[in-house]
């Protein structure tokens, strides 16, 4: 995994960072999803829908709890992980590949700055 194209928000969401455009896929961290369980069901935002950095774009619904998944970053949704409608369970098996939740068109990539690396993430939760 290639964490210097990644940016980590203080909710444990991850944004992989395309060289090429404004384009980001967004996720929660394999830390995040450890805490969380065995996740059961994931509620995603629309295709299309506008969102802003830090404002609830969905559901975690794990065995043992709900929790809020926050969009690190401005944009437009572009698209969803359909497998996940099927196979929540990815983002516990794979949180960083196959368990990506949106595609996300950014209206500001200087939000990217208020995020940490992965080495500031990694201190945040202890594992440094």
């Amino acid at each position: 995994m290639d964490f210097d194209k990644m940016r980590f928000s203080q909710e444990h969401e991850w944004v992989r960072v395309n060289d090429d455009n404004d384009e980001v896929l967004i996720g929660i961290t394999e830390f995040a999803a450890g805490e969380l369980g065995d996740i059961v069901y994931v509620e995603l935002p629309e295709v299309g829908a506008e969102v802003s950095a830090g404002n609830t774009i969905g559901t975690i619904e794990a065995v043992k709890t709900v929790a809020d998944l926050f969009v690190p970053v401005s944009g437009s949704i572009m698209e969803v992980n359909p497998a996940l409608e099927d196979q929540p369970d990815l983002v516990n098996e794979s949180p960083y590949e196959k368990g990506w939740f949106v595609k996300l068109a950014m209206s500001d990539r200087a939000e990217l700055d208020k995020l940490m690396t992965h080495d500031a993430y990694q201190e945040m939760i202890g594992k440094a």
